[in-house]
């Protein structure tokens, strides 16, 4: 039986500021096969789209003329369309439970990022980061460096 492993992608590595900028455009097609783009096994995490919505409705809230509301408003709206196209990990009682298991091993690493590392875990995926500092430091955690 063949393997099958989820690349769990973190959405802001998609973009900083705006889709057509992204890393993900640019890069994807030179890292993952076809096979494995379009058997949509490229995925993200609850976790990933929670940050990335709550830093768009933050630029939103924080908006203080027209023309910052008008781009953080488009920017919104881009986020949401990039993050449609994936596939979208949850966090059910197999992440918590191992959310737990990770976190009473006292890791040194971020409630977020501990919740994203379990969703990998829990799914037997690859985490494609920039942040391998913090990540490396789970067990068993499979993660490729995805810096520039």
């Amino acid at each position: 039986m063949k393997q099958i492993w989820w690349l769990i992608i973190n959405v802001s590595l998609c973009f900083r500021h705006r889709p057509s900028e992204s890393l993900w455009a640019q890069s994807s097609s030179n890292r993952f096969s076809n096979e494995v783009i379009n058997q949509g096994q490229i995925t993200t995490t609850a976790i990933n789209v929670e940050e990335q919505l709550r830093g768009r409705l933050a630029q939103v809230a924080e908006a203080r003329d027209g023309d910052a509301l008008s781009n953080s408003y488009q920017r919104l709206i881009e986020t949401l369309m990039l993050v449609s196209e994936f596939k979208i990990l949850s966090y059910n009682s197999n992440s918590h439970k191992i959310y737990q298991s990770l976190k009473a091993q006292g890791l040194r690493i971020g409630t977020q990022d501990l919740r994203i590392a379990a969703i990998t875990l829990a799914h037997n995926g690859i985490l494609l980061t920039r942040n391998l500092c913090d990540f490396e430091k789970v067990p068993k955690l499979i993660t490729q460096d995805w810096s520039i």
